[in-house]
């Protein structure tokens, strides 16, 4: 999330990427721009562990095209193993690559609140979803935790099967006396995207 100042407007606002989708909410947030998501490979032992939201026309510096090694991108894919996706989101995205946007609120803060779909009383909702991140047994594949729309698209044609940086949904585990209850052992976590 970024906070914006546009001094020759007079305006304030905010960025937040919305994973999973091309287009911002229809709520008075603009699109900045649509983009591919990815990152570091789930296999590799470093590398950063963001997601990243690349933009489709990429603009070029210096470059040598000879594969060097460094700090490496791959495309992203959803991985909703284990679970009915037509359950969760209606139909099959697995292996689908998942797109991104980065929006722009005029609302000058923005928050993802994992464990609701709601959004706090005062708050303008930008979208809910699934909170994801990678696999837990993925040794080399930290990641941060993003919040996945309730309803993914995927990229046409993407659905090869290439792994990359991976989404898989995010499920309750009951070890701290004081996180269960409220929770439950085994549900997936939901979150929401809120802006004020």
């Amino acid at each position: 999330m970024c906070i914006i100042s546009d001094q020759n407007a007079g305006s304030v606002g905010s960025t937040y990427t919305r994973w999973g989708k091309a287009e911002c909410p229809a709520n008075g947030t603009e699109l900045v721009y649509s983009g591919l998501t990815a990152g570091s490979h789930y296999t590799h032992p470093g590398g950063a562990s963001n997601y990243l939201c690349l933009t489709k026309t990429p603009l070029w510096n210096k470059f040598d095209d000879t594969e060097q090694g460094g700090a490496l991108v791959y495309g992203a894919e959803y991985e909703i193993d284990y679970r009915s996706r037509e359950y969760f989101f209606g139909r099959e995205i697995s292996d689908g690559d998942p797109p991104c946007a980065v929006c722009r609120t005029g609302r000058s803060s923005v928050v993802m609140i994992p464990g609701t779909y709601r959004c706090l009383d005062g708050w303008t909702l930008e979208y809910h979803g699934y909170l994801s991140a990678d696999h837990y047994d993925h040794k080399s594949a930290a990641t941060e935790f993003v919040c996945l729309d309730a309803d993914p698209e995927v990229i046409p044609n993407s659905s090869s099967d290439n792994n990359g940086k991976l989404f898989y949904l995010s499920e309750v585990r009951c070890g701290s006396s004081s996180l269960c209850p409220p929770y439950i052992n085994g549900r997936e976590l939901t979150c929401v995207v809120c802006s004020r």
